[in-house]
């Protein structure tokens, strides 16, 4: 009898759920709305429905599931499998969300953080297959990492490696970043980064394509930047090439302690693809140490929205 998993990926709007093979493919998934604002007695409920609407649509039963593995963006004790904190989900606090689902489901259950997920799944079926040593990535609303040492998720000894957004740019100073601290790399160089960068150049008077785009209701967004910088507009593109190069400057000193063989870049920002890439690639060159920094690559992940659920199906065996 064939085995299959079930990897979860809870976010802020949806939650992805997918049933996955031994080999990394999807053979069904599903997308329900987390209703956040409802907390999370709704929003496990969800979970459950669709986790019984997918044995349903599959023919699958418990029998059949060798695991659940749920990724989830914020604060996760993966060896107590409890939900400690998630920041932009209201109510998720000290849950213990691997018994809840065990004592419905009667199939072993695992927790991790979102990013993490998506690291497990590029070392295994993605950008990251046949490296030892990695990093991914994930450049968006903020910037999150999941390491990889010696092929092992690295998980800290509270369970919380990996904050390479918060890396300290600045000794003293410099933006305010969501943690409360300021100087932060993500303050820097991540999507709200690339909006308040575009509108200074407009308040500077300079004329930019991502301002006509946003015309009709004047939102400017970082795929708006990035759209106007793939069409070749000139102040996008200069906005690519600072936020890649503070990127760049804030991994040379990754690059130097870990000493990786790839660093996988993914999310909503990366999208933008050489654009950004390539001046991290260069700021890397010219600001790591020469043997780490010409031993590492910088590579696009691979499999884009699909690596949360496709990883969290592996946790069992992380």
């Amino acid at each position: 009898m064939k085995k299959y998993r079930i990897g979860v990926d809870i976010g802020g709007t949806n939650i992805k759920i997918a049933l996955v093979d031994t080999e990394g493919k999807i053979v069904y998934s599903n997308t329900v709305p987390t209703r956040a604002e409802m907390g999370f007695e709704a929003g496990v409920n969800n979970i459950k429905q669709a986790i019984k609407d997918l044995f349903c649509e599959t023919n699958q039963d418990s029998k059949t599931i060798e695991a659940i593995g749920f990724g989830l963006p914020g604060q996760i004790d993966y060896k107590q499998g409890v939900v400690k904190n998630l920041p932009n989900i209201p109510g998720w606090v000290n849950i213990p969300l691997a018994k809840i689902i065990e004592e419905e489901f009667s199939i072993p259950t695992r927790l991790d953080n979102d990013v993490r997920c998506a690291a497990l799944g590029e070392l295994n079926f993605g950008a990251g297959v046949g490296c030892e040593n990695l990093i991914c990535i994930t450049v968006g609303t903020g910037i999150g990492s999941g390491i990889v040492l010696n092929g092992k998720l690295v998980r800290g000894a509270s369970n919380a490696a990996g904050e390479i957004g918060h890396i300290k740019m600045s000794l003293n100073d410099g933006p305010l970043c969501g943690c409360g601290d300021y100087g932060c790399l993500e303050a820097y160089a991540s999507g709200p980064s690339i909006v308040t960068m575009a509108k200074e150049y407009i308040s500077g008077g300079k004329s930019a394509k991502y301002k006509e785009m946003a015309a009709q209701d004047g939102l400017i967004t970082p795929y708006l930047v990035a759209q106007a910088a793939l069409l070749g507009d000139s102040v996008s593109i200069q906005i690519f090439k600072q936020i890649g190069k503070i990127i760049g400057v804030g991994l040379s000193s990754v690059v130097n302690l870990l000493n990786p063989e790839k660093i996988i870049i993914g999310g909503g920002v990366a999208d933008a693809g050489d654009i950004l890439l390539n001046p991290i690639k260069q700021t890397i060159l010219d600001r790591a140490m020469p043997i780490q920094g010409q031993a590492v690559k910088i590579v696009p992940a691979q499999l884009a929205n699909t690596a949360g659920v496709i990883g969290a199906s592996l946790l069992i065996n992380s």
